[in-house]
C-alpha cells in the first residue's frame, strides 16, 4: 500500500486530485490539497505551507496532469493554519487567485497583524491551567518569534454560515464546522458522494481542540456540535487533509464523538477523586495511541494536551457537573 505522503497528484474522483504537500519539521508529516478541475482552471481546497520544498512539490504535482500552478483560479480553505493558508495567499500574490476563509479565523488573523501584543497569548492560558513550566519553555519559545504578514494576508472572501457554493459545474455545500478553529469550514460534494474535511475528520488521529491564539468559550462543544452536523449529512468519502482517503465519513465522526466521550469519563474519574488544574488532569490520563504519559511528550505537544484537557473541563462545567474557581492564580476545577 503506497504511503499517503508519497509526492505526486492521485485522482480520487473524475476531475479531483490530491496532492500531499510536505510539512518539514511537523510530525503531520505532509497536508493534502486537492485539485479539481473547473473546465477554465483549478480550485484548490487548502493550500499548503508557504515554504519552498511546498512550492516545488505543488509545481512538479500539477504538472504531472498538465496542470500550472498559473491555473490556480481559487482557494477554498478550510482553516487559518500555517500548513492550509499560507502557500494560497503566495499563489494570490503572484497570480491573483481568489482566496476563501471562515469568517471565525478572523480573530485570530487579527491577532497576528496586532502590533501591541507583548506575549504569545497561549502563555497565559498555560499558566492559569497550571502548566508553568510549560507556559516559561512556550514564553521563551516565542518571544522572538515575528510573524511574516506577507504570507499572513486576509482572504478576498470570509465563508459565513453553511451555504452553496458553485464550482465549475459542481455545487459544493460550504459547512460551518468550528472546534479546530473557531472558522473552520468543510466542503461537501454531495453528487459525487466527497467530503473534503480538512482538519476536523482525520482518518487515524483527533485533531487538536482548544488551541488557539483567541479561544472559543466552548471549543470542544462547538467540536461535537459540528461532528453531529457532519453526521447529519450522507455518508461520503472522507478526504481528509491528512491521512489517507477513507470510504465512510459516518464511521469516522462515530469514532470521534467516542473517543471523546472516553475522554471526559476520564476527566470525572480523575477530578472525583481530587480537585485540580488542567495540567493536573492531563498528567494523569494518557496521550496518543501509545499511552503516553504528560511527562513524556514535547513541550508542543505538552501544551497541545493540557489545553485539550481544559476544553474537556470546560465542557463539563458548562453541563453543571463541574466548577471552576480561580485559587491563586490557576483554574482549579471540581465536581458540581
Amino acid at each position: 500500500m503506497t504511503d499517503w505522503t508519497e509526492p505526486g497528484a492521485f485522482e480520487v474522483a473524475p476531475g479531483v486530485h490530491r496532492i500531499p504537500l510536505p510539512l518539514p519539521m511537523d510530525g503531520l508529516r505532509a497536508v493534502n490539497v486537492y485539485a479539481i478541475d473547473t473546465g477554465d482552471g483549478l480550485t484548490l481546497i487548502d493550500g499548503g505551507w508557504a515554504i519552498e520544498e511546498s512550492r516545488t512539490l505543488l509545481e512538479s504535482s500539477l504538472a504531472s496532469i498538465d496542470r500550472k500552478v498559473s491555473d490556480i483560479t481559487r482557494f477554498l480553505v478550510t482553516h487559518v493554519h500555517r500548513d492550509h493558508y499560507t502557500q494560497a495567499v503566495t499563489v494570490r500574490r503572484e497570480f491573483g487567485s481568489h482566496v476563501s476563509l471562515g469568517i471565525g479565523d478572523k480573530a485570530t488573523l487579527d491577532l497576528i497583524h496586532a502590533t501591541d501584543v507583548d506575549e504569545d497569548p497561549h502563555v497565559e492560558m498555560l499558566r492559569l491551567a497550571g502548566a508553568s513550566d510549560i507556559a516559561e519553555e512556550w514564553g521563551r519559545f516565542t518571544a522572538d518569534s515575528t510573524p511574516d504578514l506577507s504570507v499572513w494576508g486576509y482572504p478576498d472572501t470570509w465563508l459565513e454560515g453553511d451555504h452553496e457554493l458553485a464550482v465549475g459545474a459542481r455545487t459544493l455545500d460550504a459547512v460551518s464546522t468550528p472546534g479546530h478553529t473557531q472558522g473552520h469550514f468543510v466542503f461537501a460534494d454531495r453528487a459525487q458522494g466527497l467530503l473534503f474535511a480538512g482538519d476536523h475528520v482525520l482518518p487515524t488521529i483527533t485533531p487538536s481542540i482548544g488551541f488557539e491564539p483567541v479561544l472559543a468559550d466552548q471549543p470542544l462543544g462547538d467540536f461535537l456540535a459540528s461532528l453531529a452536523k457532519v453526521r447529519a449529512l450522507p455518508d461520503l468519502a472522507l478526504l481528509p487533509a491528512h491521512g489517507a482517503v477513507t470510504a465512510s465519513s459516518h464511521a469516522r465522526v462515530d469514532e470521534l464523538v467516542a473517543f471523546h466521550d472516553v475522554r471526559l469519563d476520564l476527566c470525572r474519574e480523575v477530578i472525583s477523586a481530587n480537585p485540580g488544574t488542567s495540567y493536573d488532569v492531563a498528567a494523569q490520563v494518557p496521550w496518543t495511541r501509545h499511552e503516553r504519559k504528560l511527562a513524556d511528550l514535547d513541550v508542543f505537544n505538552a501544551a497541545l494536551a493540557t489545553l485539550e484537557t481544559r476544553a474537556h473541563l470546560e465542557l463539563l462545567v458548562a453541563r453543571g457537573e463541574m466548577t471552576r474557581t480561580l485559587v491563586d492564580g490557576l483554574h482549579v476545577y471540581a465536581l458540581a
